[in-house]
C-alpha cells in the first residue's frame, strides 16, 4: 500500500510492539512515521537495551514487564506487533486473543493466516492474527505465486537467500529451523509446488552484501512471457512499500529451471540500508497494519 496515496484516516490505530530488539525498534521508527498508526506502548524486557534507550529518547511509552504490561494495560493498543520469538508467540498468542488484541506475528511461529501484501492483503484484513511469514518468504513468494498463477504442473520451487551476517541477530539465529519450515510452507501453499526447499546463506563480507533470493522453479513448460507480466505487476505493488525490492535477473529458463534473482535495499530507518532482509518483513507488516487501520476506522475505504 502506498502510503502516501492513502487518504489520512481520521483517527490513528493505536499499536503496541513487544519485542525490544532491531526488529521491533525498527518497526518503531516505522509506526511513528505513519500516518495512520501511533505507538501506545513499546514493551521489551530491559530498558538499557539500545531498543528501550531509542524508545524513550523519542517519548514512547515503554516498559520492560514484557506481555503483562499489556495484560494489565489492554488499552494501550488495538494492534500488536509481536517481534520476539517464534517460541515466545506460541505463548503470547492466546493471551492477545483473549484480550481481543488483533496481533500482526513477525516471528516465524506461523500460528496465524500467513500474510504477504502484495498477495494476500485482503484476505488478512478479517484475522485477528497474521504472520508475516520471513523475510525470505515477503521476498520470494510474490515470486513463487506469479509461477504458480501462470505455470502448469510445478514440481519443485528452491529458495536461497543470502543476507549480511550482521544484520541476523541473535532473533534470527535463533529462529532458524522454523524460517526454513516456515518459508517451505509459505512457497508451497501460496505457488501450489509439490516441493519446495528453502536455504539461508549468511554472508560475513564486509562491506556488507545487501539481500539477494534466488528463485529456482521446476516446471513442465515454462511459459516466460507470461510469467513476466505477472511478475512486474506484482513487483509494482511490493514496490509502493519495500521501495528497494528489484528484480536483478529474469525470469530465465536455465538448465531446465526457471530462475528469478530479487535483491532488497533496506530503507535505513533504525537499521542500516544492507539489511534488506530485516526491512522488507518490516515495511509489509506496517502495509497490513496500515491498511487495517484504514478499514477499522474509515470503513468506506474499504478496497481503496
Amino acid at each position: 500500500m502506498n502510503r502516501g496515496a492513502v487518504i489520512q484516516t481520521k483517527r490513528k490505530l493505536k499499536v503496541a510492539i513487544i519485542g525490544s530488539g532491531n526488529i521491533g525498534t525498527d518497526l518503531l521508527i516505522k509506526v511513528l512515521r505513519s500516518p495512520h498508526l501511533e505507538c501506545g506502548a513499546f514493551v521489551g524486557r530491559n530498558l538499557s537495551s539500545p531498543g528501550m534507550i531509542k524508545a524513550l529518547s523519542l517519548g514512547v511509552p515503554v516498559s520492560a514487564e514484557g506481555i503483562d504490561y499489556i495484560v494489565k494495560n489492554p488499552d494501550c493498543c488495538d494492534l500488536v506487533f509481536d517481534a520476539t520469538s517464534a517460541r515466545s508467540h506460541l505463548d503470547h498468542a492466546p493471551i492477545f486473543r483473549k484480550l481481543n488484541k488483533r496481533v500482526i506475528d513477525m516471528t516465524p511461529a506461523k500460528i496465524g493466516l500467513m500474510s504477504v501484501p502484495s498477495v494476500n492483503l485482503a484476505e488478512c484484513l478479517t484475522e485477528f492474527n497474521v504472520n508475516m511469514v520471513t523475510c525470505g518468504g515477503q521476498a520470494s513468494i510474490p515470486v513463487a505465486y506469479a509461477i504458480g498463477q501462470t505455470q502448469t504442473d510445478v514440481e519443485y520451487i528452491e529458495v536461497v537467500s543470502s543476507i549480511a551476517s550482521r544484520s541476523a541477530g541473535p532473533a534470527t539465529r535463533q529462529n532458524l529451523d522454523e524460517y526454513i519450515k516456515t518459508t517451505e510452507d509459505g512457497l508451497k501453499e501460496f505457488s501450489g509446488a509439490a516441493r519446495t526447499k528453502a536455504i539461508l546463506n549468511l554472508n560475513p563480507a564486509e562491506p556488507c552484501v545487501d539481500m539477494q533470493t534466488t528463485i529456482f522453479a521446476k516446471v513442465s513448460n515454462p511459459d516466460i512471457p507470461k510469467l513476466s507480466e505477472v511478475l512486474s505487476h506484482l513487483v509494482d505493488k511490493i514496490r509502493k512499500y519495500v521501495p528497494g525490492y528489484e528484480i536483478i535477473m529474469g525470469p530465465i529458463v536455465e538448465n531446465g529451471r526457471i530462475v528469478v534473482m530479487a535483491r532488497v535495499r533496506g530503507l535505513g530507518d533504525y537499521l542500516p540500508a544492507y539489511a534488506g532482509n530485516l526491512d522488507i518483513i518490516n515495511c509489509a507488516a506496517i502495509a497490513m497494519a496500515e491498511e487495517y487501520a484504514c478499514v477499522t476506522l474509515n470503513p468506506e475505504l474499504k478496497g481503496h
